[in-house]
């Protein structure tokens, strides 16, 4: 089944760009190394968990035939908006790559889990910073 590829694909990409967007937020708004680590290392770490299948998910990818391209973004006002639509991004996106990675390895499943769960962590400190 391709699609379950694609779909993991999307999400994937979909966690990694929220992620980046997070940790810039963290170094050139905030200065903060130790933040920007952090969120550096959980993109590194989806990274290490999709390496072997990685190559299978690229394959996958139809962007011509993307019925999603034509979605438009919503407004963004403030930093705190970008932060929060991108933490419900990742969020989101995780919990896919959880749900779907289980067809494959029960493992990554927990794996994206754990990582969901720090990204709630995460997302407190942040926004707490914000308000």
């Amino acid at each position: 089944m391709q699609n379950k590829y694609r779909i993991l694909d999307a999400n994937l990409n979909r966690v990694r760009e929220g992620l980046r967007v997070i940790e810039d937020v963290a170094r050139f708004l905030y200065n903060d190394e130790k933040l920007c680590k952090k969120v550096r290392a959980l993109r590194h770490n989806l990274s290490k968990i999709t390496k072997s299948v990685y190559p299978r998910l690229v394959k996958s990818r139809e962007p011509e035939k993307d019925v999603g391209l034509s979605i438009k973004e919503g407004k963004r006002s403030n930093i705190k908006d970008i932060v929060s639509a991108n933490f419900r991004r990742v969020e989101e996106g995780i919990r896919v790559l959880e749900e779907f990675s289980r067809l494959i390895s029960a493992d990554a499943g927990d794996r994206f889990k754990k990582i969901r769960f720090k990204v709630y962590g995460m997302e407190k400190e942040i926004t707490t910073r914000i308000s």
